[in-house]
């Protein structure tokens, strides 16, 4: 068989050994761009298929980490200046359905976000706190069985209906005390429910419009903040028409944008979502990942910086989320070393920035 089933990674390794190594060694590391941008051109297709995202990607992060510790600067102030005190508000997947779970659940992933703290070690405290509630909750309902955690360190539950694993949750959070603090967030990968026509949702088929009104529903219901990928991903006037019928939701676009500008401004053209979720080793170098987050906010869309489903335990996007004053980091339930490690690092930031530290308030 091959070597870590075909997973391995010699042959990026060996390119920044020797591709890369040979073409940036000796250039001053506080010029990202132009770094960047010679690797872009070294590697000359338009999903990095030559060296591999990873391999650029990590040179482009061991950059910026290098000129930090060269001028002396905490990475966060570095890569977004000095003008960077806000903390991002964290939305952590405590349940899971649809691919991340052997359960009947369409929606890929419930969350929770403390909204309401006044900072972010009370956020995470809050965030920990309901999180322990529900898997007592869910324990009690389902079975020791129900606690086992996913990838990203949420509950597995066997639960079938979206109504179900919503009221779990917003149990939790009573439970815990944190009714007026903590909010809901929903990502659905809609683009894994959808058959070319229908969305098939928890055992029903929907069109877009019945889905939108759905969402419109669950909205009124429940304490839902924000919905992420509630379409499949080339869906952009479902987007546009949720985001117009929604306006006090945070819409997020993940798969509809896969952290690329052009299809980003294809969004903000229409209208559609008002939110980027931003994957650092999607884009694949830290200069795209900038400015894809620029493009956002220049249109007034937010930004969530997010891990993925299989992480290591880098704390870089950590950094990049107060950075680029994000409002929001998505990086997992408080379980998990993998995840946890960017929760720390945050809250050493915070403690680093002292009383400029502010928490940010949507």
């Amino acid at each position: 068989g091959e070597r870590y089933n075909g997973k391995g990674v010699q042959r990026a390794v060996e390119n920044v050994n020797t591709t890369i190594r040979n073409e940036i060694l000796g250039q001053d590391v506080r010029h990202q761009r132009e770094i960047d941008q010679k690797m872009l051109e070294l590697d000359g297709t338009p999903n990095k298929a030559t060296l591999g995202a990873n391999a650029i990607l990590g040179v482009s992060l061991a950059v910026a980490r290098a000129a930090a510790n060269t001028l002396n600067l905490p990475l966060y102030q570095y890569i977004g200046g000095s003008n960077t005190y806000s903390l991002p508000i964290p939305t952590l997947n405590v349940l899971n359905g649809g691919k991340h779970a052997g359960n009947k659940l369409s929606i890929q992933e419930f969350m929770i976000q403390p909204h309401g703290a006044r900072n972010f070690h009370e956020a995470l405290q809050m965030a920990a706190e309901t999180y322990h509630t529900l898997g007592k909750i869910l324990e009690d309902k389902y079975g020791k069985g129900a606690t086992n955690v996913g990838y990203e360190g949420g509950y597995a539950p066997p639960i079938q209906n979206t109504t179900d694993a919503l009221d779990a949750i917003t149990t939790a959070i009573e439970k815990a005390g944190y009714t007026n603090e903590v909010k809901i967030g929903l990502d659905s990968a809609a683009s894994e429910f959808y058959n070319g026509k229908t969305y098939e949702i928890d055992g029903k088929k929907l069109t877009p419009e019945e889905l939108t009104d759905q969402y419109i529903e669950l909205v009124k219901q429940y304490r839902i903040a924000s919905l992420e990928d509630p379409f499949h991903e080339d869906a952009f006037e479902s987007f546009k028409e949720l985001t117009e019928k929604l306006p006090g939701t945070i819409i997020i676009g993940d798969d509809i944008f896969v952290t690329n500008t052009e299809l980003l401004s294809k969004g903000i053209e229409m209208g559609a979502a008002n939110a980027l979720l931003l994957k650092v080793n999607q884009i694949g170098s830290l200069s795209e990942a900038m400015d894809a987050a620029r493009m956002a906010q220049t249109n007034k869309y937010k930004v969530i910086v997010s891990h993925r489903s299989a992480e290591t335990e880098d704390t870089t996007i950590a950094d990049i989320s107060v950075a680029l004053n994000a409002e929001m980091i998505k990086t997992g339930a408080p379980a998990r070393s993998e995840r946890n490690a960017k929760y720390n690092q945050l809250l050493r930031i915070e403690e680093e920035l002292g009383k400029a530290a502010q928490y940010t308030k949507l």
